[in-house]
């Protein structure tokens, strides 16, 4: 029987832990406060402890002995990681992997730095498996899911920017104009990785329009959908079935955000990662 493991990080989201997936956690700090963003987080007292706190936040990736750990004895590794353009998470990992080589000859390991988060991240970790189903060697199964990073994407609608402001990731003068006029922001995981900006939408009905718009404008024609949200179940299932009216037969999955998605996403955030 083949010894192997499937492993990530916690922004893969909870959903991803249901399908044989190890996930690493990251943490989110406000203050002297850390959350682990684990199966037992409280997000929802999270987000209500984030709303309160006026100082610094942040989040803080896994160390090299977390990865190690996560890997155990398997005889083969397969994993990704959170983009390396918003987290160390892909360094960390790579260094685990190649101690984890070099302490353990004929033992394999990978890391793919995704360039992305959440549901994406999702569908790579679902590619592997499916790619493991086949019986692949090692080899190929590693280039099967970079091959196929190159025709995911991930799409995002935000209802507040404030965190991202907090954090450094967008204009605190754009974030206040979001809360005061009702603007919401549509964009995607880049290709370096980061988050950038598309449209400002204003409200939910026309962001989702503008949602579905841009998956079929990055290539979108019915494959594999993966929607997170942030307690906004209602704006998920508008969106699936925006596309389910061209679309019927494609293969929506909605689930929730887990910590580190919904700190960075805030209550009303939407993540879309999808097949192009």
């Amino acid at each position: 029987m083949r010894n192997y493991k499937l492993i990530t990080d916690s922004s893969a989201n909870p959903a991803i832990m249901a399908q044989g997936v190890d996930t690493v956690p990251l943490r989110v700090r406000l203050g002297n406060h850390e959350y682990v963003d684990d199966a037992k987080l409280d997000t929802a007292a999270m987000l209500e402890d984030l709303r309160e706190y006026k100082g610094k936040s942040g989040s803080a990736c896994p160390g090299v002995q977390d990865w190690l750990d996560a890997f155990g004895d398997a005889d083969e590794v397969f994993a990704a990681t959170i983009s390396s353009g918003v987290s160390g998470c892909y360094n960390a990992a790579a260094i685990a992997a190649n101690t984890y080589m070099a302490d353990n000859s004929g033992k394999k390991a990978y890391v793919l730095d995704s360039l992305t988060t959440g549901p994406e991240l999702h569908l790579l970790m679902e590619k592997y498996q499916e790619l493991l189903n086949e019986g692949l060697p090692f080899e190929d199964i590693c280039r099967g899911v970079r091959e196929y990073s190159k025709h995911t994407h991930l799409l995002f609608s935000l209802e507040s920017l404030n965190n991202l402001a907090k954090n450094g990731r967008c204009s605190p003068v754009l974030a206040k104009a979001a809360g005061l006029l009702g603007i919401r922001v549509v964009g995607k995981a880049s290709d370096e990785g980061t988050l950038e900006a598309m449209h400002k939408c204003r409200g939910e009905k026309s962001a989702l329009v503008q949602l579905y718009h841009s998956m079929k404008e990055l290539g979108f024609c019915g494959g594999k959908v993966r929607i997170t949200h942030t307690y906004n179940p209602r704006a998920a299932v508008r969106l699936m079935a925006l596309i389910h009216e061209e679309f019927p037969s494609c293969g929506v999955e909605i689930s929730h955000n887990g910590g580190l998605c919904a700190f960075y996403t805030e209550t009303g955030g939407l993540l879309v990662g999808f097949e192009g």
